[in-house]
């Protein structure tokens, strides 16, 4: 193996780079138009344009990167996480293409990939489980039925994926018809399938995993545990390691459950098995992402062992450099730095960061894909960077995390920085009384009031403006950002700094809806002229990969403005109220 594609973008991408600048290997990396700027693209050997932006014409395009691929020269292929790290036609045509492939074999991830067949593989070896379907459901009248008999609250999960994309819980039959529709939709948009399955979901459970390296040699190892249960609409913020405040017999207990699944689903790579933890000690399975995990730093940190490298080395069919559990050297925190905004319920915020100053010192880590300057675009994952602490003990660890997050500043677009210095004030969290969080925590204990903060500025279309140019009487294809073509040609980028269907926020109508967020109008859920009442749903806005529902401040009569499809920025007209109703 000589040199990786890198088949990803943002701090992901960023970090496996300098995974082959540490073993020796060349890096490619692949962009969209707005990530042509991108620090992972000028830090690659190579660096290749996708010719598109959204990411079933970029990132999920697996002719593309299969092609440039070979272009490059390149022999071998990371995914990272997400996009098409768990699709196993990805890492079949990988292996068409003659290519290496660093990850499980497209059998493994299509067997553990789907979460019934996953749940068979651990039942199979005694893993422990909470009641589910015997399949995919077709209907939400089928999760009526399985809540009739099983009790409420039931977790609507996408069978084809993972970090919480597609999963919704259901607490009342009368939401559920919604929460289906909606989880099949972004199973949809997230993996390219909708298919779901039901689970009984624990209620106020942690959320507890386990790393392992499997090798082709025959051995499993279960590097360690984490914590993952502070979360916000099912999507980690905060992640540590080793679990904390757990007894050495449940720790086992995963430790067990894990590497038994990854044995008898013939595992080889890196990868991590989930568990929910009920406030009754109850232990469940949850699923096994066979894949990298956004928080692999918090095991490294606690272990010495770059899980990267052992990537690498699996994937040249070399043992793993470890042989058993290492003994945790210290405590490691990771604080996910996501580009919303806590006081707006965590609303994405995507537009230009003007300021990004991190903090550094003793116990302080950074993986980043943003520096002052950069864009973070709507298209795609809010996470731009990621901090991660370490401490002689988890005390020690709190401490210097205060000191980090102190220090640590981002402007010109709202993060998540507030949050988490409020959450290190929270006993909940700290342990002082006992470790009281759990999955939904966010929204059923927290109790903290964020204030909201600055909207950023619109952000124009970074769609890279492509022509044909002649060289030496050779014709080229070139792309330009719109900013430069407009410097070029006097101005003429600036007239293509918004796509044609971006509707901008102008004198605001009084009774208007606004678009919370910037992002895609992705449904309305009323009629072009229709009588609504107060907390009705109204329409439904997609940014970052993530749903926004809009529901009614007041009761009326609306009239639609906006149109499905349309990118809205931050405090668009999506609605009016007629005058005299409500």
């Amino acid at each position: 193996m000589k040199k990786v594609l890198i088949a990803n973008r943002g701090e992901i991408a960023l970090r496996v780079i300098r995974a082959c600048r540490d073993y020796g290997l060349a890096s490619v990396a692949v962009y969209a138009d707005p990530d042509a700027e991108a620090l992972f693209v000028k830090q690659a050997d190579e660096a290749y344009g996708l010719d598109g932006s959204r990411p079933a014409d970029t990132y999920l395009d697996i002719e593309k990167l299969i092609a440039i691929a070979r272009r490059s020269g390149a022999d071998a292929v990371h995914p990272g996480y997400g996009f098409l790290s768990e699709r196993a036609e990805f890492a079949k045509a990988v292996l068409d293409a003659g290519l290496i492939w660093i990850g499980p074999k497209p059998e493994v991830i299509e067997a553990l990939g789907d979460k019934v067949k996953a749940r068979e593989i651990a039942k199979s070896v005694g893993a422990p489980l909470v009641a589910g379907s015997d399949g995919p459901v077709s209907s939400a009248d089928e999760v009526i039925a399985f809540a009739e008999q099983y009790g409420l609250p039931v977790a609507i999960k996408a069978a084809h994926g993972g970090g919480g994309r597609g999963l919704k819980v259901a607490w009342k039959l009368e939401e559920v018809a919604e929460l289906y529709g909606s989880a099949v939709r972004e199973a949809t948009a997230a993996f390219g399938r909708g298919e779901c399955f039901l689970e009984r979901f624990l209620d106020r459970p942690r959320h507890i995993e386990a790393q392992i390296l499997a090798d082709s040699h025959g051995t499993v190892v279960v590097v360690g545990t984490r914590d993952c249960s502070l979360q916000r609409r099912n999507q980690k913020l905060v992640e540590e390691a080793p679990a904390p405040f757990i007894s050495q017999e449940q720790r086992q207990k995963i430790h067990d459950a894990a590497k038994a699944i990854c044995a008898a689903a013939g595992y080889t790579g890196a990868g991590t098995v989930e568990f929910l933890l009920g406030v009754d000690g109850t232990i469940s399975f949850l699923e096994v992402n066979t894949r990298l995990q956004v928080e692999h730093p918090v095991t490294e940190e606690t272990t010495g062992v770059d899980l990267v490298i052992e990537q690498f080395r699996i994937a040249e069919g070399l043992p793993l450099s470890i042989s058993e559990t290492p003994a945790p050297r210290g405590h490691a925190i990771e604080f996910r730095i996501n580009a919303e905004d806590p006081g707006r319920g965590f609303l994405p915020t995507p537009g230009r960061i003007t300021l990004f100053d991190a903090p550094s010192g003793p116990g302080i880590r950074l993986d980043s894909g943003v520096a002052s300057g950069s864009t973070v675009p709507g298209l795609y994952d809010s996470l731009v960077a990621k901090l991660i602490v370490t401490g002689a003990t988890r005390d020690e660890a709190l401490r210097r995390a205060r000191r980090a997050l102190t220090e640590f500043a981002i402007e010109g677009v709202a993060t998540v920085l507030p949050f988490h210095r409020a959450v290190l004030e929270e006993k909940d969290f700290t342990g002082e009384d006992g470790f009281k969080v759990h999955t939904r925590w966010i929204e059923t204990d927290f109790a903290a009031k964020l204030d909201a903060m600055a909207r950023p500025e619109p952000v124009g279309d970074d769609t890279m403006m492509r022509m044909e140019i002649e060289i030496d009487g050779k014709r080229h294809r070139i792309g330009l950002p719109p900013g430069l073509l407009g410097g070029l040609l006097g101005g003429l980028g600036s007239a293509a700094k918004a796509p044609a269907n971006s509707a901008k926020p102008g004198d605001t109508p009084e009774d208007a809806v606004l678009a919370p967020i910037s992002g895609t109008l992705q449904s309305f859920k009323v009629a072009e002229t229709a009588d609504v009442a107060k907390g009705d749903l109204l329409a439904v806005m997609e940014a970052m990969k993530m749903e926004t529902p809009i529901v009614a401040e007041k009761s009326g009569r609306l009239r639609l403005v906006a149109k499905e499809g349309d990118y809205l920025q931050a405090g668009a007209v999506i609605a009016v109220f007629e005058t005299g109703q409500g």
